[in-house]
């Protein structure tokens, strides 16, 4: 019973941290809608998968998200067309090239090399795997069912593609909306009457109407959606941290693989948020080497049980372990590399 309840309160407790990051990941994705035009933004996205996934990946310092909060946005990018490779850097290098990451990593180490070492690894590694999966066009084979309907959707309705032919004219007073005569006799729109007056025209207003009727209509939709992902990684996030001793875990850390691959293991596990888990990490600082220390620090905000729940609202199983599996043998690499030679 006292597992049952420490499994509870550890559950809550990764909700409350992670549900700011996704509502503030939540609001940034549905903001492209109200705040830019998205179709001049993408455009201006490299193509190329090499310099596309290094653009991605820088661009996560615009926007301060952990792993909870940037699966909306790369999913609202790969909606508007973005190329795979910016959407994956962006992805996996958000949680970590950010200042806020940035800040507590330095606050909590006090070691310039720790930080610069933590950003160019996520940094080239989000690269790598970018551009791996940047070769790859057509995003549709890697996307769940209901994204890549809307992805092909939107491919579709291109510019390219033949115009709709125009719907026929529907009289004026037999369309929705409120009415009055005008001097010559003519309908007018009410709004249309108004808007002059307050100094907006009509196109602006119902403009503005739209975008944010888009706005709250794409930012509930992707908070359920989401939403219910979070939910069940925070539960199984919590069932295993309990009834899995961590003892197990820290006992494999006594050389110099083994303990990279506890920390990578326990960051996976303990699913803490990218945001304050140079905090937790620290209290290791003095059993582990700064090579597993680090590939805690940049596996886990990459890979971790909760944010694979989310992952699995954008891309199909075999995907995640694609990104799974890559992003191991990556951080194995540079952490190993690390220990070796420094």
């Amino acid at each position: 019973m006292n597992q049952l309840y420490n499994s509870f309160t550890l559950f809550l407790s990764l909700l409350v941290e992670a549900v700011p990051f996704l509502i503030l990941g939540v609001l940034l994705s549905s903001a492209l809608l109200f705040l830019i035009d998205e179709r001049q933004l993408i455009a201006r996205l490299p193509r190329n998968p090499l310099l596309g996934s290094f653009v991605g990946g820088c661009v996560g310092f615009l926007f301060p998200v952990c792993e909870c909060g940037n699966v909306p946005v790369a999913r609202r990018l790969l909606v508007q067309g973005a190329p795979t490779s910016v959407a994956i850097a962006f992805l996996l290098a958000a949680p970590t090239i950010n200042p806020i990451v940035i800040w507590s990593t330095w606050v909590a180490f006090q070691d310039v090399q720790v930080v610069l070492l933590r950003i160019a690894f996520s940094l080239a590694i989000a690269t790598i795997i970018g551009c791996l999966f940047g070769f790859q066009k057509d995003p549709v084979p890697m996307l769940q069912p209901e994204l890549a309907n809307r992805v092909a959707l939107l491919a579709k309705s291109q510019p390219q593609g033949k115009p709709s032919p125009q719907k026929e004219a529907v009289p004026a007073l037999l369309q929705s909306g409120t009415f009055f005569l005008d001097q010559p006799g003519q309908p007018v729109r009410l709004d249309e009457a108004i808007a002059p007056v307050v100094g907006i025209t009509p196109a602006q207003a119902k403009g503005r109407n739209t975008k944010l009727r888009l706005f709250v209509d794409n930012t509930v939709q992707e908070f359920r959606e989401l939403g219910g992902m979070l939910i069940l990684g925070s539960a199984i996030a919590s069932i295993i941290q309990v009834f899995v001793p961590r003892e197990v875990v820290l006992s494999l850390g006594q050389g110099p693989i083994t303990s990279i691959l506890a920390m990578m293991l326990l960051a996976a596990v303990v699913s803490i948020c990218s945001t304050v888990d140079a905090f937790f990490v620290l209290a290791f600082a003095t059993t582990f080497t700064t090579g597993s220390l680090l590939a805690f620090m940049v596996f886990g905000p990459m890979i971790d049980i909760k944010a694979i729940g989310l992952m699995l609202s954008i891309f199909k199983t075999r995907t995640i372990f694609y990104l799974f599996a890559i992003a191991a043998q990556l951080t194995i690499l540079f952490t190993l590399s690390y220990s070796y030679f420094f």
